[in-house]
This record gives structure tokens, sequence and C-alpha cells, in this order.
């Protein structure tokens, strides 16, 4: 994979297009990305990254829903994009995402959210040209992913090689390691396996167990089963020889079971016979105790029967009556009806004649007639006379609206000619309240201009004031820390001086009798040189010289603090100028009061324009309002005079047809009340004539049918008559006496009964109890019966399922053996795995023994062949194996464990490792060539020797035709590196300068 373009716009600390040209920084190899803190150097690798896999290195991607990939810096409508070009796997592609962006809307206010949009093309050589070949952000995630080999993780963890990440993983113990080195080779699958077989552990030890607990359940029961005779195994589920003691008590449970069975069988046939014997005895006393009931039942009817004889004659009496009675019925029923109508019309016809004048009191129907006809000729005459008088009052309203129009047509006039006199003043007072607001929004305006650039100044003034103290206080902090580190290296040099002058004191404490010395080649050694007092040591000298590493450190922090805060110093006193704050701070304040008055005045600029159109229009309504108030006026005059001539003559018509009453209506009303009167009273007296024949001729009637039915007067038959109730109740009491008296003769006539009546009583009080031990007996024996045959069949049916659950159990068991054995020896715990070593482990340990190989070979390099790396499979002290890490110092023959190196060691041998793990991990998924590679930080703690081994190893990486890039603030890097890309700082944010490469210095 090689990076050939990355191009950023509106990304972290990017405000405007950025473009990075990696071909032109690759051409030497080596380059370096340098700048200020917190200027973006990080973000150009997670802008890689980002354009790769759709989102940043884990540790950037933010711990809160606020954090975003766009820069604060750039304008609302630029939208944050990053394109990359690169070659993997023999094909150009250029990859182009934006993110969501929130912008604002095309219409109207607020903001509106765009969607993620991505793009990836592949450049056709042949053509010349881009193609297209997806926009689909799953899609192109897994061609990249599948292109490259390596996940995100993978990916930030080889190509972004992290110095610190590689520093914890020196120091870290196996657990720590483990998880790294699972995420790089991607181990899942080797976990997955010993959590598989884990779980199929445990699944299987719980399925045996409960195979053991259902069968020891199976006993239980059958022990309840068999009335606690059966005797169980103190065995636990699990326990070996459990199922075969099981079995055998449950066989020897079910034979005396059957024993039992046969003795219940034996004494439930002997009590069947003799509850039948009994229940015979019972029936023959029950039937002689009926039939002696009966007869004296019978006995006791016959003599009631008699009793009542002489009521049963009158009752026949009195029913032949009410038959004669019923041929009299409809004739009085026409009486009644005849006799009910003539009241009902007498009352109608008195009522009718109560509301007419007593001239009509003696007057017949013929006569009442005549006199409605007369009332209703004099009403229909009247209808000419009450359209006169509805026209009227239509005049006489229509009059009283003219007078109400010319009242309000006079207010119009008047309060329109007040208004009007007013007006000229009321409009010059309105237009000067405009002129007034226009001119405060012209000086808001005006002022408005001035107030961002004081306020940008006045806070530039004041930062100038805090950058001016920093940096007098780091001027402070520079000068002691030249002055500490020019001591400390003094010191260095005062005991290196040292150190060489005795130092054949130190070779000759290695010498020994016949071994040759390492400067002459003698064998003899005569008189080896002795140390003297106050002798410098090399432990002194490595002591004295880091301190000197680490004053010399601090003093470039300082120097580079210092320069970062004169920098600052000249951007804002560029800015500010030399006016003190305090004067540009009442500057400002002075023109924020002034811009806060003419803002106010200006706010009045809408309501008084309002109010001068409001006015304008008024003045409008108002003439208006008067012109048509005095046209109206002219109009009403002929309309009153026209109605008054009209009124004049209705009002002679109406007298006239009035009378003597206030007006036609009530004279209408009352010859239409007479007439209604008139002709209800005829019909009435009709209706009384009517009905007095029909009385007349029914009475005659009714005494013509009572006379030929027998009776003497049609009362004495209605009293004869029964109603319906009556006489079903009387036909119901002589039914039943016929019906009782042939029942009793019959029940007497029987042979049985009578011969029955002739014993002795039956004593059914003895038989029922006999009876009742019989049964009770019989209860008994089949209760027992019935309890031998449930327990011998719960007790076959509870021994077929033990035998059924000991065969399911056996294979469980052999599998759960087998499956304990891989489960332990996969996780570590088993007897026959020595160094307790997991499978993940295992391949982890493989893996990490590569990568020590891989690493040693640039290690070497480093560290002029003194220290190589070496995997360690031991145990920790009680923990597991197979994750150790240690290194061989070559100087002392000696093997230390990583995590005692000391600053300087611990960042080139990490780099080693993370170069030995970027080709391991590149191996591991499938070969994928990187050809561009990234190394952040950690060049500031070597010394200039190492540092130009370290530099050489990476400097052969060109050999392999790859390039790198380091992310570092090691001034001495920009001198020794001539291929660089810069970070410039700024207000406004930050931009990219590129030179040294192929193309020259680069401009922003």
């Amino acid at each position: 994979m090689r990076l050939h373009r990355l191009t950023l716009t509106a990304f972290g600390p990017f405000a405007d297009t950025q473009t990075v040209d990696f071909d032109d920084l690759s051409a030497a190899g080596l380059f370096l990305l340098h700048g200020p803190t917190g200027a973006g150097k990080t973000s150009v690798l997670d802008a890689v990254c980002f354009a790769l896999y759709g989102s940043v290195p884990g540790a950037r991607q933010g711990s809160g829903p606020g954090l975003t990939l766009r820069s604060d810096h750039a304008a609302p409508a630029t939208r944050t994009e990053v394109a990359l070009e690169l070659t993997v796997a023999g094909r150009r592609l250029r990859i182009t995402r934006q993110p969501p962006w929130e912008r604002p809307k095309k219409r109207g206010t607020g903001t509106t959210v765009d969607k993620a949009q991505t793009w990836l093309r592949e450049y056709e050589s042949t053509a010349g040209t881009w193609k297209d070949l997806s926009r689909s952000h799953q899609e192109i995630g897994e061609e990249i992913t599948q292109l490259l080999g390596m996940s995100r993780e993978q990916f930030c963890q080889v190509v972004l090689l992290p110095q610190g990440d590689f520093a914890r993983f020196l120091r870290a113990d196996a657990e720590a390691r483990g998880r790294l080195l699972g995420r790089l080779f991607d181990t899942r699958r080797f976990a997955d396996v010993e959590k598989r077989l884990a779980e199929r552990r445990r699944a299987t030890e719980t399925q045996v167990r409960d195979g053991d607990a259902e069968l020891l359940a199976y006993g239980h029961r059958m022990q309840q089963a068999a009335g606690d005779a059966m005797e169980l195994p103190e065995l636990a589920p699990g326990e070996p020889g459990l199922a075969e003691a099981v079995l055998g008590a449950a066989a020897v449970a079910r034979s005396t079971a059957r024993e039992q069975l046969t003795v219940a069988e034996c004494a439930l046939a002997a009590a069947e016979s003799a509850q039948a014997a009994a229940g015979r005895a019972l029936d023959d006393v029950r039937e002689l105790a009926r039939l002696q009931r009966r007869y004296g039942e019978a006995r006791e009817r016959a003599a009631r029967l008699e009793q009542g004889a002489g009521a049963y004659r009158e009752a026949q009496a009195l029913m032949e009556r009410a038959r004669k009675a019923e041929a009299v019925a409809p004739a009085l029923e026409l009486r009644d009806s005849a006799d009910a109508e003539h009241r009902q019309a007498a009352a109608a016809e008195a009522r009718a004649r109560a509301l007419l004048p007593e001239s009509f009191a003696d007057a017949g129907a013929a006569g009442l007639a005549t006199a409605a006809r007369r009332a209703a000729e004099e009403l229909g005459g009247l209808d000419s006379a009450r359209r006169a008088e509805r026209r009227l009052a239509e005049l006489l309203d229509e009059r009283a609206g003219l007078d109400r129009q010319e009242r309000a047509d006079a207010d119009v006039l008047q309060e329109a000619e007040a208004w009007l006199d007013d007006w000229e003043e009321t409009r010059t007072g309105l237009q000067a309240r405009v002129d007034s607001a226009q001119q405060a929004a012209a000086l808001a305006e005006q002022l408005a201009v001035r107030r961002e650039p004081a306020r940008r100044r006045l806070t530039a003034a004041r930062q100038r004031d805090r950058l001016a103290e920093d940096t007098n206080r780091a001027v402070d902090r520079v000068r002691r820390a030249r002055e500490d580190t020019l001591r400390a290296k003094q010191h260095w040099l005062e005991l290196k001086e040292q150190r060489l002058t005795g130092i054949a004191a130190e070779l000759a404490a290695n010498l020994t009798d016949g071994t040759p010395c390492a400067v002459c080649g003698a064998t003899e050694h005569p008189a080896p040189a002795r140390k003297v007092a106050g002798h410098v040591g090399r432990e002194a000298e490595e002591n004295a010289l880091a301190a000197y590493q680490r004053a010399d450190e601090q003093r470039a922090e300082e120097e580079r603090r210092l320069g970062v805060a004169r920098e600052a110093l000249a951007a804002a006193t560029a800015e500010a100028g030399d006016t003190p704050a305090d004067l540009l701070a009442a500057e400002t304040d002075e023109l924020e009061k002034q811009y806060a008055r003419a803002r106010r005045g200006a706010a009045e600029l809408h309501s008084a324009q309002e109010a001068l159109r409001q006015a304008g229009h008024e003045h409008e309504r108002r003439l208006a309002a008067r012109q048509e108030a005095a046209v109206r006026t002219a109009a009403r005059v002929g309309r009153r005079e026209r109605l008054e001539r009209e009124r004049a003559a209705l009002e002679e018509e109406l007298d006239r047809a009035r009378g003597d009453l206030d007006s036609v209506a009530a004279r209408a009303a009352q010859l239409e009340r007479r007439t209604a009167l008139l002709t209800e009273a005829a019909d009435a007296a009709r209706v009384a004539e009517d009905t007095a024949q029909r009385l007349k001729d029914a009475d005659a009637r009714l005494a013509d049918a009572a006379f030929r039915a027998g009776f003497e007067t049609p009362q004495a038959a209605a009293e004869s008559l029964l109603d319906n109730a009556a006489h079903r109740e009387l036909q119901h009491r002589l039914d039943a006496w016929q019906h009782e008296e042939a029942a009793v003769r019959a029940v007497l006539a029987e042979s049985g009964t009578a011969a029955a009546a002739a014993q002795r009583p039956a004593d059914v009080a003895s038989a029922q109890q006999a009876a009742d031990e019989a049964t009770r007996r019989l209860r008994d024996a089949a209760s027992a019966h019935d309890a031998a045959a449930r327990r011998c069949a719960e007790l076959d049916r509870l021994a077929a399922r033990a035998t059924a659950s000991v065969r399911r159990l056996a294979p469980l068991r052999e599998e759960y053996d087998r499956v304990a054995r891989m489960a332990g020896l996969t996780a570590g715990t088993s007897a026959d795995n020595e160094r307790r070593m997991r499978l993940e482990s295992y391949v982890l340990a493989a893996r990490l023994e590569q990568v020590a190989a891989a690493a040693t070979v640039r290690l070497r390099r480093m560290s002029s062949g003194r220290y190589t790396l070496v995997h360690s499979d031991d145990r920790a002290g009680r923990g597991r194996s197979g994750l150790g890490l240690h290194v061989v110092d070559a100087w002392t023959g000696r093997e230390r464990d990583t995590a005692t190196l000391s600053g300087g060691e611990t960042f080139f041998v990490s780099l080693a490792l993370a170069l030995g793990l970027a080709d391991v991990v590149t191996d591991e998924a499938g070969g994928v060539r990187l050809d561009t590679l990234f190394i952040d930080e950690g060049f500031g703690s070597l010394d200039d020797q190492t540092l130009d081994e370290v530099l050489d190893v990476l400097d052969s990486l060109r050999e392999r035709d790859r390039s790198v890039g380091i992310v570092s603030h090691v001034p001495d890097l920009r001198r020794r590196i001539h291929a660089q890309l810069e970070v410039v700082k700024g207000r406004s944010g930050s931009v990219l300068r590129q030179r040294g490469g192929q193309g020259g210095a680069g401009t922003p």
C-alpha cells in the first residue's frame, strides 16, 4: 500500500482546503511531520485513517457526542471532506468521504443535517480517467478491508506506529500483551474454541447431574409408591453405583407389591357375595313397607271425599246457572257500551255549551251550525284589513330606521370634522418620529462596523499583556535550564575524564592468570593497576550522562515553549498595537454605550413608519366617510315624504275595519274563536242525540234476552255470570274431586295392596343397617385391591422410566469425561498442561516469537549489536505462561525483562518491536505490501549516536521501497531530515507547508 495524495477541507484544525503530496515527500525515503503542540499533526494521520475506514483511531474517536471531525474555524457553507489517493494490490484508488454536516438552510432560518457521503473511484491507465466504483458506505468499507487485509485497529497499530502503545507493551503483563496481540492477529477463533469447550463441559456436566438427579427422583417416587417398604442407597447425583442400587431396590419393591395384590383380590370376591345377599333382603322389606303405606293413604283419602260431597253438589249448581247466563252476555255488553257512549257525548255537549254566550243556551244543533256559518263569513272579509295593518307596521319600522340613520350620519360628520381639523399637526409629528429613527439606524450601522474590530483589539491587548508576562517567565526558565544543562554537562565530562584516567583499574579487575589481556594480549599480569580512592565507575558516569541528557531535554523543551510564547506575543502585538488595554477597554465601553443608544432609537423606526402609514389610511377613511354621510342625508328627505302619505291612507282604512277593538288582528281573533266554539257545540249536540237513541234500543234487546234465558230480570242474569278466572277455578275443583274419587277406588281394589296390609309392619331400619355394613366391607376390600393394583402399576411404570434414564445417561457420562479433559487442556488447568498455557496464549506465543525474531534484526543495528529480543514461555509467579518478552544484553550476557529498560532504550526497542510487528502482521494479513509507514513521537529520548543509528535503520527501509513519516518535536530532526511537512497554527486555523521533496518548498 502506497499513499499518493491527501486533501483535507474543514477537517480538524484545518479551516480551508489543504493538500499533502506523499509522492513528493516519499522520494527521500524519510520525511518529517512537525509543528507546534495542538497545530494538527495527529489530525493528518486521523484524516488518512478516516478516508480508509470512515473513522479515526480508537483513542481519538471522541469521548462524548459533542466531539466532531468538523473544523471550528471553517465557514458555515464549507462542507467537511477528506480525499485520499493510494495504490493497493496494484490498483490506484481515490476515496472521498464527507461526514454528516449541519448546515444553514437555503430557505428560511435554522439549520438542516446532510447525510454522510462516500465515493470510491479507480484510475484506468488505458483511458486516463477515473471510474466510479461505489457510493455505498458498507460496500466501500468491505472493499478497502479486503484489499488491505487489515481491520482499522490493525492498520492503526501497523501503519500509524504509536510508540507510546509499544512502550506500554514492553512493560505490560501477560494479560495486557495478550489483549493487544489478540486484536492484531485476530485470535478470537481460538478463544472461541476455549469458550465453546468450557461451555460444552458445563453443559454435559449439568446433563449428567440432571440425569442422576432424575434417576434418584424416580427412586424416591418408587419408595413413596411402595409405602416406605423400599430402601434407597445413600448416594448423591454423580457418584458411581447409583443406577445399580436404585434398580435393585425397585425390583424387590415390585415383587412385594404383586403378592399384596393377590391377597386383596381374594378378600374382594368374598365381600361382593355378602353385599349382594344383603341388598336383596333390603329390597323385599322396602317393597312390603311401600304397599302398607299405599293402603293406609287410600283409606284416608276416601274419608276426606265423603266429607266434601255437599260442597261438590253446590259447585255443580253454580256451574249450571253460569252456563244459562252466558246466553244473555252479548246483550249486556251492548247495553253497557251504549250507556258509556251516551254519558261521554252528554258531557262533551255540556262543556261546549258552557263556552257560548247565554243567547245560545237553548239553541239546537241546527241553530248552532247556522250561527257558526255567519261568523266565518264575517271573518273572511277581514283579509284586506290584515294586509293593510302589516304594511303600516312596516312603514313605522322603516321611518324609525331613517331616524336612526340620520342620527348616525350626524355623529359621523361631527367626528370626521373634528379629526380632520387636527390632521396636519398629527402628520408632522409622526414624520418627525420617522426621521429621528432613520438617523439612529444609520448611526447604529456605522457603530456596528467599529464594534467587532474594537473588541478584537481589546482581547488581543489583554492577551498581549498576559503573553508578555508568560514570555518573561519563560525567559527566566530558559536561562535557568541552560545553566542547569551546562552544570550537568560539566559534571559529566569531569566524571568521564576521571574514569578514563582510572580505566586501567577497571580493566585490571577482570584479569586472571593465563587469560590474555584485552589491551596487550599478555597472559601474565605481574603488576595490575589498583583502584584508588574516589575512583569513578561506569555507573556513576552513566548516571551523570543521564542527568545531563534530562537537563538538555528540559532546556530544549523550555526553549520550545519560549519560542511558542514569543510567536503568540508577536501575533497579539501585531493585532493590538501599543495602546494600553485600559484605554482600549474605555474606548470599547463608550462605543458599546453609543451603539446601544443608537439601537434603541433605531428600534422605533418600524413602529413610527407603521403609525404614519396607519394615520394616512385613517385620513383617507375619514374623508370618504364624511362624503358618504352627506349623500345619505340628501336621499332620506324624499323617502320620508312618501312614507308619510302612505301611512295616512292605511290608518283611515284600518279605523273602519277594527270597529271598537284595538286592531284588526284582535277583531279577527275574536271572530275565529266564536266560529270555532259554535262549530264544536253544534257537533257535540248532534252526537248526544245519536247516542241517546242507541241506548234506548240496547235496553229493549237486553230485556228480551233475559226473559228467553229464564231469568226474571236482566240484573239477575248479570249476577249469575262468571268471569274467565272464576269459571276455570270452579271447573278445576269439580275435575279434581272426580279424579280423586276414581283413584281411591282403584287403589282399594288392588289384591296385592290389601294382602300386604294384612301382614305385620315391615322393619326397614334393621334391613338397611345390615345392607350398609355389607357395603362398607365391600368398599374397604375394593379400596385395598385398587391400592395394590395402582402400587404395582406405578412401580412398573417408574421402574421402566428409571431403566430408560440409565440407558440415556451412559453415553452422556462418556461424553462428559472426554469434553472435560479437552476443556481443561485448552484452558490450562489440566495436569497434562505443564505450563498452564491456554490455547489462545499458545497461538499468540508463536506470533510473539515471530515478532521478537523480526524485531531483533533491526534492534541489533539500532543498539550496535548490544540488544536482542527473545520470547519466553516461563510462568510468572502463580500465573500462566506463554507471553513473556525478555531482552538479552550482549555487554553483560544477562537476560532481563523488558520492563527494566530505560527511557531511551525503551524507545528504540519499542520502535524495533513495532517495525517487526508490522512485518509479521503484514504477512499474516496475506502479504499486503506496506510502502508508507508513520512513526509518532519518542525520538527526544535518544542521544545523538543512538539517533543516528535509529535513523539509519529507518532509512534502510528504502531498500524495500518504503517511505517512513516521522512525527516529532525534536529540533535536531529538522536538520537531519530534509523532506518535511510542517503544520503552522494560526488564529483562523492551521495550514500545511511542504518542502524538501522533489518539488521543493510547498505553499500553504
